[in-house]
C-alpha cells in the first residue's frame, strides 16, 4: 500500500550474470510472477480507474494487496468483542478490497492477499494500540474462514502476516531472557489462518508462509531493553516458527507445516546490487541462498515440506529524496532492473514484486518506527507529485548490461507484450552523442530476452512499440 510504511527498510542484491561472445538469443525456459503492490490510489474509488490503466500500460499483470484485519473487522476500536459470527463475511466491511479485488479478476490479474495486523483491539492480549500484541489464534482463524467463504474464488494466493519478525507488525518479537518469541506466536497465526482457509471451503488453499523482512538480531541481550524492539533476524526467525534448534534439528512435539512457498522481502542499501549483510541469519538477495539452504535443511527434518519455492513479495530500490537510503534516481531504475534480473536467474524464485507506483511521503529516520513513527519508501516509479523516475520508463522494459572478455552482455523484458514480440537494442559508444541500432532481438513467449554482444557502449537503452502503436524506451543504463 501507498501508506507510510512502518516497516524497516532493508537491504539488498547481490550476485551477477556471466555472459560470453555470441548471437542474441531468447531462453524460453526461465520466467517469473510479478506482483505488483495495490496502492491506496487503487483501493480510492476516485482514483482507481486512472490508476488501474496506468498499471495495464506499465506491463502490470498480477497484484498483492494488503489486507488489515482491524480495517474490516467490526467494533475493531473496543476492548470488548462483539457478539457476532466471526465466519460470516456478512459481519465485515470489506469496502473498497472488494471493487479492487473484482477489477483484478476482470483484467485476470491474479492477486496475492496478504492478511495482516492492525488486529481488532479486542483480539489482542494487552488490548493497547497498535494492536499487534499476541492476536488471538482462535479468533484469527475465524476470521481467516470468513476470508475464504468471502474471497476464496477470486483469490489466487493467501499469505498470512506481513514481516511478523518486525516489531511494528507483531509484539513482543523478544522473551524477557533475550530469545526470540515472535515466531512462535506466529507459528500458532499461520497454523490458524490455514485451518480457517480450509473451514472457508478451501481444500487444499494456496498459502505463503514468513513474509518476513530481510535483515535482524538471532539474540539480544535482556538487560538492554532498547534490544527488545529489534527485529528478529529471517533465519532464526524461521527456525523458531519451524521448531527447528540452530542445527536445524526439529523438536518432536512440532508438526510439520504445509506451504506454498516462503515469502520474504529483500530490499536493497545504496551500497548496491551486491551488498550482503554481515550478519548469518539476514537475507538479502545478495545472499538468498542462505535462504534456500535453511528451507532445505528444515525439509530435511521434517518440518515442512520439500523443495519449498521463494516468493519475493516485496521489493524496491530506494531513490532520493531519501537520504539515508536512497540512490540517484538513474541508478534507482539500474538497481531494480538489476535485481529483478537476479531474481530470475535463481530457479528456486517463483516471484518478484514491485513496492509502490507512487513514494511515500518522506518519513522518519530508518528504526522510527518501533517507537511510534513513520519511515516512507521512495521505492515507487513516480515522486509524492505524480512526476516521473526514470524508473517509470525503466519498468517496462527492464535492462540489465555488463561487460565481458569479448564485449557486453544483456538481459531485458518487455513486461507490456503477451507474447513473443520484437525489441530493439541501440548503443551509445564513447564520445558519442547518438544512440544507434546494435539488433532487433525476438523475445521468448514471456517478453525475455538476451544478447551477447562484441559491441562495447558507454551508455545502452530499448525500445518498442507496442501493437497498439504506443512506443516505449527506457532509461540510460551505464555499459
Amino acid at each position: 500500500m501507498s501508506r507510510l510504511r512502518k516497516s524497516l527498510v532493508s537491504l539488498a542484491l547481490c550476485a551477477l550474470f556471466a555472459g560470453s561472445a555470441g548471437a542474441g538469443q531468447a531462453l524460453a525456459s526461465h520466467s517469473q510472477l510479478t506482483y505488483f503492490e495495490g496502492s491506496s490510489d487503487l483501493l480510492e474509488p476516485s482514483t482507481r480507474s486512472a490508476t488501474v490503466a496506468k498499471l495495464q500500460a506499465l506491463g502490470v499483470k498480477a497484484l498483492r494487496v494488503e489486507l488489515y484485519w482491524a480495517n474490516v473487522a467490526p467494533a475493531s476500536e473496543s476492548a470488548t468483542r462483539p457478539a457476532f459470527d466471526a465466519t460470516n463475511p456478512a459481519a465485515y466491511n470489506w469496502g473498497s478490497y472488494d471493487s479492487l479485488i473484482a477489477e483484478a479478476q476482470r483484467l485476470h490479474w491474479p492477486v496475492l492477499l496478504t492478511v495482516t495486523s492492525p488486529a481488532p483491539r479486542w483480539a489482542t492480549s494487552n488490548k493497547k494500540a497498535p494492536y499487534i500484541t499476541r492476536p488471538d489464534d482462535k479468533d484469527f482463524s475465524e476470521f481467516m474462514t470468513a476470508v475464504a467463504r468471502h474471497y476464496g474464488a477470486q483469490v489466487s494466493t493467501f499469505a498470512i502476516w506481513n514481516e511478523a519478525n518486525h516489531p511494528a507488525f507483531l509484539l513482543p518479537q523478544w522473551n524477557a531472557n533475550g530469545t526470540p518469541a515472535s515466531p512462535r506466536i506466529y507459528r500458532g497465526l499461520y497454523q490458524a489462518g490455514y485451518e480457517g482457509l480450509q473451514a472457508g471451503g478451501l481444500a487444499h488453499p494456496r498459502v505463503l508462509f514468513g513474509e518476513t523482512a530481510p535483515t535482524g538480531y538471532t539474540n539480544v541481550r535482556k538487560e538492554h531493553a532498547k534490544g527488545l524492539l529489534h527485529d528478529v533476524a529471517p533465519l532464526a526467525f524461521l527456525r523458531g516458527a519451524l521448531c527447528l534448534n540452530s542445527s536445524y534439528r526439529k523438536a518432536g512435539s512440532c508438526s510439520k507445516l504445509t506451504t506454498t512457498g516462503y515469502a520474504h522481502h529483500a530490499y536493497t542499501l545504496p551500497a548496491g546490487p551486491y551488498y550482503v549483510s554481515p550478519q548469518p541469519d539476514s537475507v538479502t538477495l545478495g545472499s538468498l541462498s542462505r535462504l534456500s539452504r535453511a528451507l532445505d535443511l528444515a525439509a530435511r527434518a521434517n518440518a515442512i515440506n520439500a523443495h519449498v519455492p521463494i516468493y519475493l513479495t516485496e521489493f524496491g530500490v530506494q531513490s532520493k529524496p531519501n537520504k539515508q537510503l536512497g540512490v540517484s534516481v538513474a541508478k534507482q531504475a539500474e538497481f531494480d532492473a538489476i535485481a529483478e534480473h537476479i531474481a530470475w536467474s535463481n530457479s528456486r524464485v517463483a516471484a518478484f514484486s514491485q513496492y509502490l507506483l507512487k513514494d511515500d511521503p518522506l518519513g522518519g529516520a530508518p528504526g522510527s518506527s518501533v517507537h511510534g513513527g513513520t519511515v516512507g519508501f521512495q521505492t515507487g516509479l513516480e515522486y509524492t507529485s505524480g512526476a516521473h523516475k526514470p524508473l517509470y520508463a525503466g519498468w517496462p522494459v527492464p535492462l540489465t548490461v555488463s561487460r565481458t572478455a569479448h564485449g557486453s552482455s544483456l538481459w531485458g523484458l518487455v513486461r507490456p507484450a503477451g507474447g513473443a514480440t520484437k525489441v530493439t537494442v541501440l548503443v551509445r559508444l564513447k564520445g558519442s552523442r547518438t544512440y544507434r541500432k546494435v539488433k532487433v532481438l525476438t523475445t521468448d513467449g514471456a517478453g525475455y530476452w538476451t544478447l551477447n554482444t562484441s559491441t562495447r557502449g558507454q551508455l545502452w537503452r530499448v525500445r518498442w512499440v507496442s501493437p497498439a502503436g504506443v512506443g516505449y524506451e527506457g532509461p540510460p543504463i551505464a555499459g
